[in-house]
């Protein structure tokens, strides 16, 4: 029973911020109403202001709440491109982590146990091509985030294979959003953000996830070389 804790104090989270409305504050309109607050806390206390921002971040993905695209926006506002981020990508992986450690102990494991042969192929597959996976999954977004964290768990993927595929899956579509955010503090109407931006961030994703089927081409094609 102790092994479903977790689960249980993230749907009970879950919960409360649909029904308590602290969501009502995380919004554009909010934000463009304080952002000026904002930005003169984060120049006096530069520091406090990242290390309470990677807490935020990483409870939001930890408990898969709908939060993290408007945090990674305001991200990039309040600490620019890079610094921005390197804080988001960090955070993003540690959240993801813990809920990926937290499945593969519980939920993971019991469905392991009840598995029959068809899992165990599949899981065999998943472990050997592992890294190959878990990339195409982050940088191809057709799944919601939080399952991506959740579905690895249940084929006992390795705790690093999943933190560096994490962290550089979600890279290059954190430093999109990121840049996207930094002129969030001038739009007007958030319909704004809807611009030229997003489009190139999209091509730009596409772009990246074509890298593991290149790669997978690459390597037929030097081993049909080798054949002969």
């Amino acid at each position: 029973m102790k092994k479903f804790t977790f689960v249980f104090i993230a749907i009970l989270a879950i919960f409360a911020f649909w029904f308590s409305g602290v969501g009502d504050y995380f919004t554009i309109d909010n934000f463009l109403t304080h952002k000026e607050q904002l930005q003169e806390y984060v120049s006096e206390n530069y520091v406090q202001s990242i290390l309470m921002y990677m807490i935020l971040y990483i409870t939001v993905v930890a408990l898969s709440l709908p939060l993290a695209s408007f945090i990674t926006l305001t991200g990039g506002f309040l600490f620019g491109l890079f610094v921005g981020t390197a804080v988001i990508t960090v955070s993003a992986t540690l959240g993801a982590t813990i809920i990926f450690l937290i499945a593969k102990s519980s939920v993971g494991e019991t469905l392991r146990d009840k598995a029959g042969k068809l899992y165990a192929r599949i899981e065999k597959d998943m472990n050997e091509n592992a890294a190959g996976y878990l990339l195409f999954l982050r940088l191809v977004p057709l799944f919601p985030f939080f399952l991506v964290n959740i579905a690895p768990a249940l084929f006992n993927i390795k705790t690093r294979t999943y933190m560096w595929t994490t962290f550089v899956g979600i890279l290059p579509g954190t430093a999109v959003f990121v840049n996207v955010g930094q002129s969030l503090g001038q739009v007007e109407n958030p319909a704004d953000l809807i611009s030229s931006k997003i489009i190139a961030a999209i091509a730009l994703l596409g772009l990246f996830a074509l890298i593991p089927t290149l790669y997978q081409k690459f390597k037929r094609t030097k081993k049909h070389v080798k054949d002969y």
